[in-house]
């Protein structure tokens, strides 16, 4: 059974759809030079809850992206074209192919190592809020990246 109107609305509090279309593409800067990032718009949309954005590269990557970490409460990736090989702090190593989709646990140390010259990947993490919060509890909701030269 559907749960009623008023318990929708307590439950979507400032949600509302959000349709990002491919024509007209909203580019954001990112962590990495060799992407380019097109916000879906989900941050808005889910009231900050979530953030989603499609990352293309033409050029496959240089270098690893050295050791790192996001500090939330996970990372989700969907392999839309190409692949790319991640290693995990626990000695894993995984190549993640188009159709492939991967959960990264927060605070879980990654790098990755290579790349398919054609990437494109669908990531959905909790939301940067505007400003840093105060609140421990509330800074675990949003996704940040922490550099680590090594494991």
């Amino acid at each position: 059974m559907a749960p009623d109107s008023a318990t929708l609305s307590t439950k979507t509090s400032g949600q509302k759809i959000a349709h990002a279309r491919s024509a007209e593409p909203v580019l954001v800067k990112g962590r990495r030079d060799f992407f380019t990032y097109r916000d879906l718009g989900v941050a808005d949309a889910s009231a900050g809850a979530l953030r989603a954005q499609v990352m293309k590269s033409s050029q496959g990557m240089s270098e690893p992206t050295g050791w790192h970490y996001h500090e939330c409460d996970g990372q989700f990736v969907y392999v839309l074209k190409g692949w790319v090989d991640l290693q995990f702090e626990d000695g894993r190593t995984l190549r993640v192919e188009e159709g492939d989709s991967l959960f990264i646990p927060g605070y879980l140390r990654h790098n990755e190592i290579r790349t398919s010259d054609a990437l494109e990947i669908l990531e959905v993490s909790p939301a940067e809020p505007p400003e840093c919060p105060a609140s421990r509890a509330t800074r675990r909701l949003w996704c940040r990246c922490h550099r680590r030269s090594s494991r």
